[in-house]
């Protein structure tokens, strides 16, 4: 998992990451656990995608959406997916985080095929859901984007 403060490079340094290993033949997915859902918007050369908390809302429910729907392909056969989070001003975006991996897993988003998966997971939030990647396990390692400045480093402790 990639946390970091908004706005610190996090997204980008993962794409860079994830490109890097996908060049040397690596099967990779990244998994955006940011509410603003632009986690792959390099791999996959556009602004935004579809999120598995927007598809969800527009469906009815997020047992109505189909795996095909939110797990775009980008660079070098990137699997690519957005957990999004509610309306703003509206429920907690640590919870659409938790339902969007829930979902990828249930519905076999990760294959046996992929090598790594990267969560880029929004640092500066004392929200339990922010934190489902390291709690439940999921990530097997955690790096943390961070630059010399008092919040920065605050984001980073917390």
């Amino acid at each position: 998992a990639i946390y970091g403060k908004g706005g610190i490079g996090k997204s980008t340094t993962t794409q860079d990451l994830v490109a890097a290993l996908a060049e040397a033949g690596h099967k990779c997915m990244i998994i955006g656990c940011d509410p603003k859902a632009d986690s792959t918007r390099l791999i996959l050369n556009r602004k935004m995608q579809n999120t598995v908390m927007d598809m969800a809302r527009e469906k009815g429910t997020v047992e109505d959406l189909d795996l095909a729907e939110v797990l775009l392909t980008g660079f070098k056969n990137i699997k690519c997916a957005e957990s999004g989070g509610p309306e703003p001003g509206v429920g907690c975006a640590g919870r659409g985080v938790i339902t969007a991996i829930n979902f990828l897993e249930e519905n076999g988003a990760y294959g046996d095929d992929t090598d790594f998966v990267f969560y880029d997971v929004l640092g500066d939030v004392v929200c339990g859901g922010f934190a489902m990647p390291i709690r439940e396990g999921k990530a097997k390692e955690i790096y943390i984007v961070t630059s010399g400045e008092m919040m920065a480093m605050y984001a980073a402790n917390n």
